[in-house]
């Protein structure tokens, strides 16, 4: 018998799905109705979140994203929150998915899954937070000042 392997120096070749993609991140909002930077933390106003797929190759493919909750209160865990795909075009290697709710998040942890030609490839956890409680400004702070004595009212002879 003759086994044959392929690879670089006797390495077990690396699966196709694994090459689908070059890079994936989430983001929010430029301003500009664009992906910004990349994120990990979300606020329940962020409205869209970015998912952003950079394929390894430019080659048509199936793209999907289920975004889905993981640890949502009043949520059963793995639902679907949002569900898209995208079919690339020739010379097109990045999808850009958005994700957004009725009114405003809900506070959680959630997860991007990833799908090429049906096949899962990647998984991205995030999680959305609620707004910090509004603490006043110490710097506009006055204490309360003590109610002054009243002096007593004069005796008249």
């Amino acid at each position: 018998m003759i086994f044959f392997v392929a690879g670089a120096y006797g390495q077990p070749p690396e699966p196709a799905e694994m090459r689908w993609i070059e890079d994936m991140y989430l983001a929010k909002d430029d301003g500009n109705g664009k992906a910004g930077i990349a994120a990990t933390n979300f606020g329940t106003k962020d409205i869209p979140i970015y998912c952003v797929v950079v394929l390894g190759s430019a080659s048509p493919v199936s793209v999907k994203m289920n975004l889905v909750a993981v640890a949502v209160e009043g949520v059963k865990a793995e639902t679907k929150v949002v569900s898209t795909s995208y079919l690339t075009k020739d010379n097109q290697n990045r999808v850009n998915f958005s994700g957004r709710p009725d009114r405003q998040w809900i506070p959680g942890k959630y997860r991007a899954d990833i799908f090429i030609n049906d096949t899962f490839v990647k998984k991205m956890d995030f999680e959305i937070r609620k707004p910090a409680s509004s603490i006043k400004s110490a710097l506009g702070f006055q204490p309360k000042q003590p109610a002054k004595p009243r002096s007593a009212p004069a005796k008249r002879n």
